[in-house]
């Protein structure tokens, strides 16, 4: 399977439909700190419902000592910023999708260091910001698993 990476995630009840998520692809999720929450928040387990205890669900001081531990073979960051589009890509397993904060996205040093077909964008209407993280997280999580044959699923 791949790897979902949150970046600082700010919003309850997003993080929460990502575990729900994960536990039903066997996506591992991995969260980088600092938490615009308390993962044991009311709002994380209501979205995400029973479903945490199924998911694979690791928490890091940073993105560094995620990455070092997991050894993803590429990350892709989603970003309003890319020019790439995620259709093009051919996922593998192991790889990991990068998310940033909801309010923010990725910092540009991290967008910076990661080459351009590597920097992901979904398509949107020409005058949209952004599109919500737990949406664009669960294209992603489908468009890769799809590319797998839904390794695992049934």
């Amino acid at each position: 399977m791949l790897h979902i990476i949150l970046y600082q995630p700010e919003i309850p009840p997003n993080t929460g439909n990502i575990i729900r998520l994960c536990a039903n692809t066997g996506f591992q999720l991995h969260l980088i700190e600092p938490f615009g929450f308390e993962l044991d928040e009311k709002k994380v387990r209501r979205a995400g419902l029973d479903y945490r205890d199924m998911a694979v669900v690791q928490q890091y001081p940073s993105l560094q000592k995620c990455l070092d531990k997991i050894c993803p073979g590429k990350v892709y960051a989603l970003t309003t910023k890319g020019s790439h589009s995620y259709a093009k890509v051919k996922f593998n397993a192991g790889d990991a999708l990068l998310f940033g904060p909801e309010t923010r996205g990725l910092p540009a040093d991290i967008l910076d260091s990661m080459p351009g077909e590597q920097r992901l964008r979904l398509p949107m209407m020409p005058d949209s910001r952004s599109l919500n993280l737990s949406n664009t997280v669960a294209v992603m999580v489908y468009e890769a698993w799809r590319q797998l044959d839904f390794d695992g699923g049934s």
